[in-house]
């Protein structure tokens, strides 16, 4: 059974999109339109994402007049949608929309990865309902020489020091690249 890993690019203060759910601000940065091989897990067998996130691409990309773009960006690769409302979908895309709880959803997405690792992509709020599940492997940022005043935060959740280990730390290109392992939570001392 594969990782799962929760990528993402964020600002020196922690905000991974704008107040209108934008990544122009990662576009801004040198490499950031065109990452560099390591700045993401091009591995992962499966993308899960929030519907803000998928609908920035859609918008970004102009996915649903140019839906033979998706399998340039994608491949053959599913990608989950966690969503509470209807979406437009790119004619050919594998995207597999759902909704509730994290741990409902787990068994579809591990058997669509197989033996390979499952990328959360985004938004932070998804990334911490899959650590609120305990189903987070990994943190892996890409930081950004840039700041923004407010929008979407990298991880809108307390985790204490106690949950994550430091596996990595260096330079790719203008962005610092962090890797962390998720610790499982201590278990409660027994009465």
């Amino acid at each position: 059974m594969g990782q799962i890993i929760y990528d993402a690019a964020t600002t020196l203060n922690g905000f991974i999109a704008d107040q209108q759910h934008s990544l122009d601000w990662l576009f801004a940065v040198e490499g950031g339109e065109q990452p560099e091989e390591g700045l993401y897990p091009a591995h992962a067998t499966v993308l899960v994402e929030g519907a803000h996130s998928y609908e920035w691409v859609l918008r970004h990309e102009r996915l649903l007049e140019r839906p033979e773009r998706w399998g340039e960006l994608y491949g053959e690769k599913p990608i989950f949608v966690f969503t509470s409302r209807e979406l437009p979908l790119p004619a050919g895309a594998d995207v597999r929309f759902v909704s509730g709880e994290v741990a409902a959803a787990l068994p579809a997405i591990r058997a669509a990865a197989g033996s390979g690792d499952i990328w959360v992509l985004g938004g932070g709020e998804l990334a911490g309902r899959f650590f609120d599940a305990g189903a987070l492997d990994r943190i892996e940022l890409s930081v950004a020489p840039a700041a923004l005043p407010s929008g979407a935060p990298l991880l809108p959740r307390r985790i204490g020091p106690e949950r994550l280990r430091l596996r990595e730390a260096r330079p790719v290109g203008q962005f610092a690249r962090l890797a962390y392992d998720v610790l499982p939570a201590h278990a409660a001392p027994a009465a």
